[in-house]
Formats: C-alpha cells, structure tokens, sequence
C-alpha cells in the first residue's frame, strides 16, 4: 500500500483508515503542489477496487489493480485542471534514456512515462465531456494518442530505439496539442453534472472513485453542483478531492469531506523523489524546478520577461502584451504565467524599503493573484488579464508617485 508515495507520513493514516474500513466516502487531499496527492489518490482507488489481495499490496496481479495500475479502469473518472504536459516530458526523457542504454530502470521507466499520459487522457473521459461541442475533436486527438501508446504499452516488447524516440517525440506533441487547445484552466460545471449522473449508476462491480483535482479552483457555481452530489454521494462511489489550499474549499464541502494533509517535502526529500522516479541523480533542485527544465520557455526567460514588462509599466509604458505573449510561447502550459507572475513579485520586493512602498506592495501582490485567479479560475484569457494587470499596476505606480521606478534602479 502507498509503495509509490514517496516521503508522506499521511499514508499510514490512510492505510489505518482503508484496514480499519474507516474510510469515508467524501474525502480531501490538502497540501503543497507537487506533495503527491495525485498519486496518492489514484493509489487510493487501485485499493478500494482491489478483489484478491487483502491489503491490496502494489505487486498484486488481480484484474482491477492491473487496470487501475495502468490507468484504464473504468471505475475510474479524473477531472480537473492541471498542467500535465512538463510530467509527460520528463517521463519520456527518462524513459528514452533507460532505452538507449537498455538501463536496469527500463520497465520502470517505460511505466512512468505511460501513466503520465493517461493522467491527461483521464481528463477526457466521454463521461465528462458527452455534452460538449469539442467532443469529436478531442476523440480525434486521443484516438490518435492511443494508437501510438500501444506502440510502446505493455504487455509487447518494444520495438527499436528509433521508433520508440518517434513515438515519444508524437506523443508528447499530441499531449501538448490535448491540454492547450481543450483543457480547462477551471472545471465546468457540465463535468461536475456528468459527473453526478455517472456516480449514480449502478457499477459492475467494485468501488467507482472520482478523483477531482484542484477543488479549490471552482466557480461557486460549480461548488454548489459538487455539494449536491457529496450531501447525498452513492454507496459504491468514493470522492477524493485534492487543492493546495483547503482555506478556499468551500466551508460546506469540508463540513462534508474528511482532510488528509500533505506536508511539504524538504529539498533532501524531493531530490530522492527526482532520482527515484526520474532517475535524474544530478539535480539539486525542488520537483517543480526540474520540471520547469522541460517547459518550451525556461524559468530564468520567463522571469526576465516579467521583469521588463515591469520596468515598462514602471517608466509609465504600456507593454506590448501581445509581443510579451509570444515571446513566452502564449504561456502554455498555464505554469509558465505562474512562473512570470512569481517573476513580477520578486522584482517588486525592493518597495518594501519604505513605508508608502510597502502599501504600494500589497496592492501590486492583489493585483497578480487577481490575474492568476481571472485566468486559473474564470478562464479569462492571458491577454485579457494582462490587460487588467497592466491597468491596475500603472495605477499603482501613478498613486504612489511612481514608485515602482525603484525597482527598476
């Protein structure tokens, strides 16, 4: 149980729970990004659909382990923004190494790499998106990655080198294509409905789980559609909800869910989690770091970028927004905005120096998270909240007499 959660002293409160058939019904996943809850919760389902092995152990070979093991068990729904497409690049560099020099760690790898696809192609379930006008595009574009995943799935050896880079190279382009062009940065709330109808069925057998991540990046409106289904959830149906910060879950769902928290990692910890999953040993960094190594713009670019865009609001300019948005590849995956918006805040640190600066401060961090939430949770576009940013920044820089002027100095 838990082998794959690396680090995370909740999962013996979860084993205790799942032994003990203490398990609730409802539950949320609350801690850092990137603490494993995500993995977590998909173990989580492999054990509540187990039928052989009494504590559900990872090498057990029953028919729905090995289907929730790779992914395709259709007890299964996920749901909810995420960027998956950094994971899915490192995978597939791990993977081509452990290929190229046939490494011990070749079984794992391959492993790795296809569970890190599924976790996006999960997200496009006909189950959650049966209503919507996108559907035949999105079965086109996942047709076509499960055509080249059987290239490289078990149980078939795999063919030659270069056709196993092919495949990864297709393969990550297509990821890439799935999450820009039809992942939501925020859940609708036709999903949470569908979702709702699907949980009411009756299953074929063993525990059905919904697993919705980032429930703290709901529309009310969506909220309110969740709590329905969690006041009253089916008996063969199990929710686990995941967010960063459970301040911002609505009160009447944590009244209905059970918290596990997740503690952050310490650096020791996440270069372990590096090596032993991404058999990366020569990096020294957090996971996210090492994951923003394979982002289409690196870290250091994007924060550069935010800070020229700051030192032209900052000498009373308006950005070229647009110009700002191709240089950064239209910020996709959504993490690269999150980087340039932590990149603004950095550079804005100096106002701290003096009193009015200080002021000014807290409105510029307002205004970031403001953009951060318009696009993460309304689904604003980026050019529309950089528009507003752009706004409310002057504003603050004309308020406080042109203060900004020395962060730029």
């Amino acid at each position: 149980m838990y082998d794959n959660l690396l680090h995370q002293t909740v999962s013996e409160q979860l084993k205790s729970d799942l032994d003990s058939k203490q398990f609730p019904g409802s539950v949320l996943f609350s801690g850092p990004q990137g603490s494993g809850k995500l993995t977590a919760a998909l173990e989580t389902a492999r054990i509540l659909s187990c039928t052989e092995t009494p504590h559900a152990m990872w090498n057990c070979s029953c028919p729905s382990c090995l289907q929730h093991k790779a992914l395709v068990s259709g007890n299964l729904i996920l749901t909810g923004p995420r960027d998956c497409t950094p994971e899915i690049a490192a995978a597939s560099y791990a993977f081509l190494q452990a290929a190229a020099n046939n490494a011990s760690y070749l079984t794992a790898a391959r492993y790795l790499f296809l569970r890190s696809v599924r976790k996006l192609t999960l997200r496009f379930s006909p189950v959650l998106w049966n209503d919507d006008d996108k559907i035949n595009k999105i079965a086109s574009v996942t047709s076509e990655i499960d055509e080249q995943l059987e290239t490289v799935d078990f149980p078939h050896n795999l063919p030659d080198f270069k056709t196993v880079e092919k495949t990864c190279g297709k393969l990550v382009e297509l990821c890439q294509k799935l999450e820009k062009d039809f992942l939501y940065a925020s859940i609708p709330i036709s999903h949470i409905r569908n979702v709702s109808s699907w949980a009411r069925m009756k299953s074929s057998g063993g525990t059905k789980t919904i697993i919705i991540e980032n429930a703290d990046r709901m529309l009310e409106s969506v909220r309110n559609a969740l709590l329905k289904i969690l006041e009253e959830p089916p008996e063969d149906t199990v929710f686990i909800l995941t967010a960063t910060r459970r301040s911002a879950v609505m009160p009447t769902i944590l009244s209905r869910v059970r918290t596990y928290n997740f503690s952050e990692r310490t650096l020791e910890q996440q270069q372990d989690v590096i090596s032993r999953v991404f058999h990366k040993n020569s990096f020294s960094g957090y996971i996210d770091d090492y994951l923003q190594t394979f982002l289409p713009v690196l870290p250091d670019q994007l924060r550069q970028s935010a800070k020229s865009f700051l030192s032209e609001i900052a000498s009373g300019h308006i950005p070229d927004i647009q110009g700002v948005i191709k240089e950064c590849k239209n910020f996709e995956p959504r993490i690269m905005l999150k980087v340039f918006l932590r990149g603004l805040l950095e550079y804005q640190r100096p106002l701290f120096k003096t009193p009015s600066g200080a002021q000014a401060s807290s409105c510029v961090v307002k205004a970031v998270q403001d953009c951060w939430n318009n696009v993460s949770v309304f689904n604003q576009s980026v050019q529309s909240a950089l528009e507003v940013l752009v706004k409310e920044l002057s504003k603050v820089n004309k308020m406080y007499g042109n203060v900004l002027l020395c962060v730029i100095m």
